[in-house]
């Protein structure tokens, strides 16, 4: 199922909803705010490269797609980034934020942040809060039944519901504000919506979990293989090898 008004197909390079942002330090997941440049209006999508689709790293394999972790490779070891930038990077290798859309593939994530004791990253989950999304009944309330996964526009389930496939529900019970996730709790600090998903390894003693985040934060992330911008790249560069 789709989210129409999502942030736009591979050929468009939609504008990034990421409004004005302030620096907050109230938690160590409210604390990680770029010291510059948080605002900057007029960023889009990336287009796919493909020379890098044709040598992306391959780190694992699931399900027949690809995945690589930001931290085990070299150039981008030492990064944190927001959440658009780091969704550039993976398309620009004909990949995407990780959607964890089965509990199979959210337990490979969570197996990754506890083995390599990672703190958090960046998933494709995003919040329909943006330009499109307006008088959305079935979007309402946005909290509950706003989210979606940006690199495949899924809709994912109702974040107070348990999703179909799951044992169990993945977002938190716990946060800045001590109730369940989604809380949108910079909002009530800075003005700055909480709209990006996030997976945080015990931030707030509740264990390797989801969490919304303003999408300023900067964090290390996991690409995953992207069926559409792979068919494009193959479908305009005859006999490459992905």
């Amino acid at each position: 199922m789709q989210v129409q008004g999502a942030v736009g197909a591979w050929l468009l390079r939609v504008l990034a909803a990421l409004g004005a942002l302030r620096a907050a330090a109230a938690s160590p997941a409210i604390s990680e705010a770029r010291p510059n440049g948080a605002n900057r209006p007029g960023r889009f999508l990336s287009l796919p490269v493909p020379q890098k689709c044709s040598q992306r790293p391959k780190e694992f394999n699931f399900r027949g797609h690809n995945y690589f972790f930001s931290g085990h490779q070299a150039q981008y070891r030492n990064s944190r980034l927001d959440w658009l930038d780091a969704r550039n990077i993976c398309r620009e290798y004909c990949m995407d934020l990780i959607s964890m859309e089965s509990q199979e593939e959210n337990n490979l994530i969570f197996r990754l942040i506890q083995n390599e004791d990672v703190p958090y990253i960046w998933t494709s989950g995003r919040l329909c809060d943006f330009k499109g999304c307006e008088n959305r009944r079935d979007l309402e309330p946005k909290s509950v039944f706003g989210w979606f996964w940006s690199a495949t526009r899924g809709k994912m389930a109702p974040t107070n519901q348990t999703p179909r496939g799951f044992g169990y529900n993945p977002w938190s019970q716990t946060g800045h504000k001590r109730q369940r996730q989604p809380d949108n709790a910079e909002f009530d600090i800075n003005g700055t919506n909480e709209s990006c998903l996030a997976v945080l390894n015990n931030v707030y003693n509740d264990g390797i979990a989801w969490h919304d985040v303003a999408c300023y934060h900067e964090k290390p992330f996991v690409c995953e293989d992207s069926e559409e911008l792979l068919n494009y790249v193959a479908s305009t560069n005859p006999g490459i090898r992905l």
